[in-house]
């Protein structure tokens, strides 16, 4: 008895937002299902590889995860790390504001400009919903933001509790398959 061969995909994303929104927490919980209170800054940028099996479509998809640093000092070498990218998940933290201003002012504008793909896809995230006494985005200002940046989804995760942080990642393969012709639904 033979095995059926599974299609291949392996696509870079990145994560992208201002420092403590909760990137590198987001690709923990996704990854290990674990969840860190102690904050450490990403220096630079971290590469995270992880294989998922999409049995709908038959397919092993390796995701190839940049969690990219906020700071300016490293803006000169950010270009680099869009090189290859076919999608990203855009992060603010709901109980800051200016993370959120930060999306389209700063981490959009990169994404579009460094993405060299006529599809641009990315999920925007709004994460720290645990935190909902802190809360200072509404969550209709962020579906509002997602439609006027074009974003594929909006969704918001919490990374300490898990939630829906596995189903932010899926949209986001999703709709990169998608682009390539390639077209499931997730649960």
């Amino acid at each position: 008895m033979s095995e059926e061969k599974l299609d291949q995909w392996i696509f870079k994303l990145v994560l992208l937002g201002d420092h403590a929104v909760g990137k590198t927490s987001l690709i923990n919980q996704y990854m290990d299902k674990m969840f860190e209170e102690d904050y450490k800054p990403t220096i630079g940028v971290n590469i995270i590889q992880k294989t998922i099996e999409l049995k709908q479509i038959k397919s092993n998809v390796r995701l190839i995860l940049w969690d990219i640093a906020w700071q300016e000092k490293y803006q000169k070498f950010r270009q680099y790390y869009f090189e290859g990218c076919v999608g990203a998940l855009l992060v603010y933290d709901i109980t800051r504001e200016t993370t959120f201003e930060n999306i389209k002012s700063k981490w959009y504008k990169d994404f579009k400009q460094y993405v060299e793909t006529k599809n641009h896809t990315y999920v925007l995230i709004g994460n720290k919903n645990d935190l909902e006494n802190e809360r200072c985005v509404a969550n209709n200002d962020g579906k509002n933001l997602a439609d006027a940046i074009g974003a594929t989804d909006f969704i918001e995760t919490s990374a300490k509790q898990g939630k829906n942080v596995e189903k932010a990642f899926l949209r986001l393969v999703q709709k990169v398959l998608s682009n390539q012709g390639v077209n499931f639904d997730i649960d």
